[in-house]
């Protein structure tokens, strides 16, 4: 299992969105605005150390869990309809995901997850 999180463009938000929910078996997502900024091209340095704070855009941040096997396809989507070709397009990364549990079905969640006890740990 596999968690996506992207930054994207808020004018390409909602054809990223759009593309990703007619994938089949899409997971779903959350969502939020986000502030962010680009790291300055090489040899490049801010003016002054306010216009270093204050260099925010407006993103979305979007992310998700999924199956190991809609990695490729779910990124293919975010890069290809959050692409202008311009600075500050975003980025897309991926991170394992050693556990889940959806809250709507903790018991079996929450099941798979126990270990059986060792026989060597335990009170002496």
């Amino acid at each position: 299992m596999k968690e996506i999180k992207a930054i994207v463009r808020p004018a390409r938000f909602d054809r990223v969105s759009d593309a990703l929910r007619k994938l089949p078996g899409f997971p779903g997502m959350s969502v939020g605005k986000v502030e962010g900024c680009s790291r300055f091209p090489s040899g490049q340095n801010p003016r002054n150390p306010k216009e270093a704070l204050t260099d925010f855009s407006s993103k979305m941040r979007i992310e998700m869990v999924c199956p190991d096997e809609m990695v490729d396809p779910i990124m293919r989507l975010i890069a290809e309809h959050g692409f202008t070709g311009q600075a500050g397009d975003g980025l897309v990364w991926v991170t394992d995901v050693l556990h889940r549990v959806r809250l709507v079905e903790k018991e079996r969640d929450l099941a798979a997850l126990e270990a059986p006890a060792s026989p060597d740990i335990g009170p002496d």
